[in-house]
C-alpha cells in the first residue's frame, strides 16, 4: 500500500528500505542515531512505498524553543532522499506524502542536504519546497589509473606531494593506536582555524563514530622521518563510495603532508576496488579557497544543493513570517 512512516533507528523497515536503494554511509540508522546525539535530537527516517517502489529520507527531529513544535534537518553530511527509482511521478508523490507525514506530527519544517553523487530529481522535490544550488564539489574518478589520476592533479599539489615523499614523511592507515593523538590535532586545527563550536566534536563522538560504523571509518595519518604525526583524514568508505570526513593537520611545519594523504588515501581505495573518492566543496558549498584546495586534485564536479520544506505555512509564519522566496532561499529555517 502507498504512504507515509516515520521510522525510528531500529525499526527493521529502514534496513529493508536500505536493502533495496543504493545508498551511502549518512542514511544508515547507526549514523543517524550518532549524529543526532550532537544536537539532543531524535534520529528518525522517513520512507514512502508506493507500487512496489521504495524512497528513504534519513532526518533529525529538533524541539522548536519556546514551541510544542518541532523541525527536521539532516543528519551532518550529504545523506539526502534516496529511492530505487528515478520516477518524478513517483518522486512527486513521496515528498507530498512526506511534508504532509511530517505536519501531522508537528514538524514545521525540515532543512536537507542533497547528495552529490545519488542525485534526486530536482523538479520532483520543488513539487513540495524549494531546492537550492550552492556551487559544487569535487570528486576523484577511481577507475582512472594512478597516471591519469596524477595527470588530473594541479601541478602545484604534485610539487608538494613529491616535497612530502622527499622529506620522508610517510602515510599510515588504521593505525587506531594514534586516533587520541589525531582527535587532539584535529581540535587543535579547528582553533587555529576559528571554526565554530559544531565542529569541536568530543573525544567520546569519535569514538561512538567508529565503534558504530566499524569498518566503514577508516584513520589515514601522516608520520613525519621521525614518527611525528603531522596530520590525517578521518574519512567514510562503503558501497563503493569514499567521503573526507574530517581533515586535520598540527600547527608548525607539515612538510605538505595535507596533499600527500588525499594522494595516498585515493590509491588505497583505487586498490581496494572503490568507485569514487568525494572530496566534498567549499564552506556551505561556496566557490572559496577550500573548494580550489579540493579542485586541485580532479576533475570530478557534482552540483551540491539543499532542499527547503515548510510543512505547516501558517506556524512557520507565525514565527517567521510569509515563506517568501527570500525567507526560503536564504538561512533556513530563519527562525533559529
Amino acid at each position: 500500500m502507498a504512504g507515509a512512516a516515520l521510522l525510528e533507528p531500529d525499526d527493521a523497515a529502514w534496513t529493508d528500505a536500505l536493502s533495496r536503494i543504493r545508498h551511502d554511509v549518512y542514511h544508515l540508522p547507526e549514523y543517524v542515531r550518532i549524529d543526532a546525539g550532537l544536537s539532543g535530537g531524535t534520529p528518525a527516517a522517513l520512507r514512502y512505498d508506493d507500487a512496489g517502489h521504495v524512497l528513504l529520507l534519513p532526518l533529525v527531529l529538533r524541539a522548536v524553543p519556546d514551541t510544542d513544535l518541532r523541525d527536521a534537518i539532516s543528519p551532518y553530511g550529504y545523506p539526502g532522499p534516496v529511492s530505487d527509482t528515478a520516477d518524478a511521478a513517483f518522486w512527486s508523490r513521496a515528498v507530498d506524502a512526506m511534508a504532509e507525514s511530517l505536519r501531522t506530527r508537528g514538524v514545521i519544517t525540515a532543512f536537507v542536504r542533497l547528495h552529490p553523487l545519488l542525485e534526486a530529481p530536482a523538479a520532483a522535490l520543488a513539487h513540495a519546497g524549494t531546492v537550492v544550488q550552492h556551487g559544487e564539489t569535487v570528486s576523484v574518478d577511481l577507475s582512472l589509473t594512478p597516471e591519469e589520476m596524477w595527470h588530473q592533479t594541479h601541478r602545484t599539489h604534485r610539487n608538494q606531494i613529491n616535497k612530502a615523499r622527499r622529506a620522508g614523511v610517510s602515510i599510515v592507515f588504521d593505525d587506531w593506536d594514534r586516533f587520541a593523538e589525531w582527535i587532539a590535532t584535529y581540535h587543535a586545527t579547528m582553533r587555529r582555524v576559528g571554526a565554530t563550536d559544531f565542529y569541536f566534536f568530543t573525544s567520546e563522538h569519535f569514538h561512538r563514530l567508529r565503534a558504530a560504523l566499524g569498518d566503514h571509518v577508516h584513520l589515514a595519518v601522516a608520520l613525519s622521518a621521525e614518527g611525528e604525526l603531522l596530520g590525517g583524514n578521518l574519512f567514510f568508505e562503503y558501497g563503493g563510495i569514499m567521503h573526507t570526513h574530517l581533515q586535520a593537520t598540527r600547527d608548525g611545519s607539515t612538510y605538505y603532508a595535507d596533499k600527500l594523504l588525499y594522494d595516498e588515501v585515493r590509491r588505497w581505495g583505487r586498490d581496494r576496488g572503490d568507485t569514487v573518492y568525494h572530496l566534498g566543496g567549499g564552506l556551505g558549498g561556496a566557490a572559496d579557497s577550500l573548494f580550489a584546495y579540493k579542485a586541485a586534485f580532479a576533475a570530478g564536479r557534482h552540483a551540491f544543493h539543499t532542499w527547503r520544506v515548510v510543512t505547516d505555512p501558517d506556524a512557520f509564519e507565525k514565527l517567521a513570517g510569509p515563506p517568501s522566496p527570500a525567507a526560503m532561499e536564504g538561512r533556513f529555517p530563519p527562525y533559529r
